[in-house]
Order: C-alpha cells, then sequence, then structure tokens
C-alpha cells in the first residue's frame, strides 16, 4: 500500500472517529435525559404510574409524553444497537428497583419483571423501527442479563408475601439504604453504580432545600411554602440548626478535629485509642454519662488489634479505628444496635451522638461511607416497629441528617447577629441570630 493510500484510508478512519463522536455524545445525552426523568418518577408518582410508564417506553415502544415534557426525547428512539438497547434497558431497571428496594416496595418489583415475562411482540406493528425494538427485546428477555435481573428480583418475593400492612417511615431515609446497596459486594456492579449515583442525588437534593427552607423561612418577603421543608422536624429545624451552627471560630468542629490529628500525628495506637476517646467525649456536658460510655468502649478498643497497639498510627490505622468506634456507638454485629447507642439516645438528647459521630468522620473522611452503611444497618433493625414506638430513633436520623447536611464538603452555614445594639453583639440568645448558608469556594487549584 503506497503512502497516500495509507494517508487516505487513515483519513477515513480519523473521518469516521469524528463522525462517530457526535452520534456517541447525543446518544450519552438522551440516555442521561432518560435515567433522570425515571429517578424524578420513581421519587415522586404512585408505583403503577411508574410501570405504566416503563412499559409504554420499553415493552409497549410507544411514545411517552411525560419524557417528551421532561427531556425532549420520545421513547427509546435514540438506541440505534442492540448493546445500546441492552444497557439502556439494564440502567433503567436497576434504578427503579433500587428505589423500590430501599422503599420496600418488593410487591412492586415483582410486577417490573412480569412486564418482561409476559412479554409477547405484536403482530401487527408495521413501523420498522418498532420492529427492530420487538426483535431485541425477545433477544433480551433470553439473554443472561435478563437472568441476572430476574435473579436479582427473586430475591424480593419472599419480602414481599411480608410487606403487606407494613408502615413505611423508613422510606424518609432511602438515601442511606441506597449507600448500603452501593457497598454491596453481593451486587452486580452496575448496579451498585446506580445506587452510588441516585445516593448522591437524593443528599445534594437534601441539602439544597434544606438552604432554600432556611433561606425563605427567615424572610418575611418570601413565601415558606415554596420550598418545602425537608426534615419533619418543622419550624424547630431552624433552632436546631443554630445549635449545631453555634460552634465556629477557634472552638469550631473542624479546628479541633485538626488540632486532634496534629496533637497525635505520630502517636502509637495503643496511645491513640486512648486520645480519640479524650477528643469524641470531652466537649460532652453528662461527665456521668461519659464516665459509662468511655469506660465501656476502652473495654471494647484495648481487645481490639492488640497485636499492633505499638505500632505508629498511619491513614490505614486511622480509618479502621475510627471504623471500629462507629460500630461500637451504632450497631457492631450488623444486627442489633449497640448498648452504646441505646445508652447515648437514653438520655433524650440525639445531638450528643450526632456531634460524636461527626467529629469521627471530621478526623477521617474516609469513614463516612462505613458510617452510613451502620445507619442503614439501624434502618433496618428499627423499620420492624411501628413509627410511634421509635420516635426517639427517628429523631435521631433527623438530627443527623441536618448535621451532616450543614458540614457538607460544599455548603457553609454561618450564623449572624442581626441586634445593631453593641451591647448584645455578644449574646448567646439565638432569637438575635440569623442563619445564612453558601456554597463553599474551593481555594485549592
Amino acid at each position: 500500500m503506497t503512502t497516500n493510500s495509507l494517508q487516505s484510508s487513515q483519513g477515513h478512519q480519523d473521518q469516521d472517529i469524528v463522525n462517530s463522536k457526535p452520534k456517541q455524545n447525543n446518544l450519552q445525552v438522551a440516555q442521561e435525559r432518560l435515567y433522570s426523568f425515571l429517578v424524578e418518577i420513581v421519587q415522586k408518582w404512585p408505583s403503577e404510574e411508574v410501570l405504566r410508564e416503563f412499559k409504554r417506553l420499553f415493552i409497549d415502544f410507544l411514545d411517552s409524553v411525560n419524557l417528551g415534557k421532561a427531556t425532549g426525547i420520545y421513547g427509546i428512539s435514540f438506541l440505534e444497537n442492540e448493546q445500546d438497547f441492552y444497557h439502556t434497558v439494564k440502567r433503567c431497571f436497576y434504578i427503579i428497583v433500587n428505589n423500590w428496594e430501599a422503599q420496600r416496595k418488593y410487591k412492586q418489583i415483582q410486577e417490573l419483571i412480569k412486564l418482561f415475562d409476559n412479554y409477547k411482540p405484536s403482530i401487527e406493528i408495521t413501523h420498522p423501527h418498532t420492529k427492530v425494538f420487538q426483535g431485541w427485546l425477545k433477544n433480551f428477555v433470553g439473554s443472561h442479563d435478563y437472568k441476572e435481573l430476574k435473579f436479582l428480583a427473586s430475591k424480593y418475593k419472599k419480602q414481599a408475601l411480608k410487606q403487606e400492612g407494613k408502615n413505611n417511615w423508613a422510606n424518609r431515609y432511602t438515601s442511606y439504604l441506597l449507600v448500603a446497596q452501593s457497598y454491596d459486594g453481593k451486587r452486580p456492579r452496575e448496579q451498585q453504580e446506580v445506587a452510588r449515583k441516585l445516593s448522591k442525588q437524593m443528599k445534594d437534593k437534601y441539602k439544597f432545600e434544606l438552604a432554600m427552607y432556611i433561606a425563605r423561612s427567615q424572610s418575611a418577603a418570601s413565601s415558606v411554602t415554596r420550598y418545602k421543608n425537608p426534615s419533619i422536624l418543622g419550624d424547630n429545624v431552624l433552632r436546631i440548626i443554630k445549635m449545631i451552627v453555634v460552634k465556629k471560630g477557634v472552638f469550631s468542629y473542624e479546628n479541633i478535629a485538626n488540632i486532634f490529628l496534629k496533637q497525635t500525628k505520630n502517636q502509637t495506637l495503643k496511645k491513640f485509642k486512648d486520645s480519640i476517646q479524650k477528643y469524641l467525649f470531652f466537649t460532652v456536658e453528662n461527665q456521668e454519662l461519659v464516665i459509662t460510655v468511655m469506660q465501656h468502649l476502652s473495654e471494647k478498643l484495648s481487645t481490639w488489634k492488640q497485636e499492633s497497639n505499638e505500632d505508629i498510627i498511619n491513614n490505614n490505622l486511622i480509618l479502621r479505628t475510627c471504623n471500629r468506634v462507629i460500630d461500637c456507638l451504632t450497631i457492631e454485629t450488623g444486627k442489633e444496635p449497640s448498648p452504646l447507642f441505646i445508652l447515648l439516645l437514653a438520655g433524650g438528647n440525639p445531638l450528643t451522638l450526632v456531634i460524636i459521630l461527626l467529629k469521627i468522620i471530621l478526623i477521617c473522611k474516609n469513614a463516612r461511607s462505613h458510617l452510613e452503611i451502620r445507619i442503614a444497618h439501624l434502618i433496618n433493625y428499627y423499620e420492624n416497629y411501628p413509627e410511634d414506638e421509635c420516635t426517639w430513633f427517628i429523631n435521631f436520623l433527623e438530627f443527623f441528617n441536618i448535621t451532616f447536611a450543614i458540614y457538607a464538603e460544599n455548603v457553609e452555614y454561618n450564623l449572624i447577629n442581626m441586634n445593631a445594639d453593641e451591647q448584645s453583639c455578644n449574646s448567646q440568645n439565638l432569637d438575635d441570630y440569623r442563619v445564612f448558608s453558601q456554597l463553599k469556594v474551593d481555594t485549592q487549584t
């Protein structure tokens, strides 16, 4: 082959790549719009309407007016090959199943799989695109991918039979249940990824709604009803936030965490076990409670990883220590709440335990996923109780939600004294203050 031929051939290949990029980009944009649409409706619509919409799109291959309004695309006409069809159907399936599993809608998951099991291609279809889609769907139902989905759905059959008559208060905390799904190695990798994205979307939405509600509720000129309070604590949420934000400056939780990390930098693991307990509990006012809790926690930590007691701590040992402390403070076995969890909440002030857990995450951000998995385990345990029997636990979850939204990496909350009287500038009366939130500016470039 001549040089000119090689150049000509290479030119055609390059042109093909250039031409394929817009198509690939358009496909990804259309898919993301479809996924976002499903995320929205699965969280807002009745399950029977979600099923009807899914069937219309992927079983009947009909245009969706709702989808058109939401995204500017209709049906699945943007799919041009069978593998893209498989991938898109699977991801849409996981979006719906992950949400419904977290919401304990096991029966609806069975209904979703029936849509595929009962599929029979229509012989009256004449549109060439639809005939192609029908062939792809028929192949999909006979594929290994579908067997994987069906096996996943089959795990919920027993739960579906037990589900009748159960309350669903735990649905408010779906984001934590999705975190647990995202780290479950027994699930398909793609399902874990979908769960991770869904959980992040829910957390971001909560942070935004909380910030907007706070801003509107403090402004006489604004309509509070425009932004719904995402917590169930009513108007008390504003005072709770002030209580959480009030510690700023030298005595802020972030500063104390940074000082702690510097002071313990070259400690042995044995010494670090003692130091972390003092760090976590020195601000707790109930000293009688502190003594009891620290005694119990000290016994747990002293026998843990004794073989590494003389090792100098590193990031890995800090993470493992923090995870171990989280277990002791929440749910050690993964099945029942720990004695310390019960003890710390028995006093009736959930903020004490929430701040302790926050202080752990401030010295080790990587422990947050472990903490949220343990929160999911606690929800799994208490959801078997009626809502009115575990109000104290629900209050803990609400305080936890608010506190971790406030101390999220990209949002900053501040208290500003609105009283012009100089004598009251140091007032501790929370009514004199207003809460302001803003996005943090990333100074690292």
